[in-house]
């Protein structure tokens, strides 16, 4: 698989968070209604605070119940903006991210599943063959969706070199 390695200073991320259940195939129903209850105003914001790369709207995941072993159970995912902000406006969350080392996969195809496609290959296939090992519990991805259904996405992996 193809990858690239960026080194990251500390950041933080800004955005709408909820638990959500673990779902490895097309769009998590849970994830939609997140992102539909974004306010203007919340978007607003999120453009405002939006100042360092990727600088996309991004969806992260962490905190599974699986470990993201399995489909079943729940995670916690936040829709928002990587920002060196300290401060964010009203009904949006500002989690930390430490400084990491990346691992970042693209894709390109159909949307989600190509994306979801190569989440699977990482975690099938990369993993075992490359000499990273996942470090932290943070994965960010972001997708620009064309009008055919298309997408070029990104998946951002926070990784340190096998032991």
């Amino acid at each position: 698989m193809e990858y690239r390695i960026v080194e990251r200073d500390g950041f933080r991320l800004a955005g709408v968070m909820a638990r959500v259940p673990m779902q490895f195939e097309g769009e998590n129903p849970a994830i939609a209604e997140l992102a539909r209850g974004i306010t203007e105003a919340q978007r607003a914001e999120l453009h405002r605070l939006m100042d360092t790369e990727p600088r996309r709207v991004v969806n992260a995941s962490w905190d599974s119940d699986t470990n993201f072993q399995e489909e079943a159970g729940e995670l916690t995912h936040l829709i928002g903006v990587p920002t060196t902000a300290y401060e964010v406006g009203e009904g949006l969350e500002l989690v930390e991210v430490p400084a990491s080392t990346w691992a970042v996969f693209s894709s390109d195809g159909p949307h989600p599943d190509a994306m979801q496609q190569v989440t699977a290959r990482i975690y099938a296939e990369w993993l075992a063959e490359a000499p990273w090992e996942l470090d932290g519990f943070r994965m960010l991805s972001f997708s620009d969706i064309r009008d055919d259904g298309t997408a070029y996405s990104e998946i951002w992996a926070p990784v340190r070199r096998k032991a």
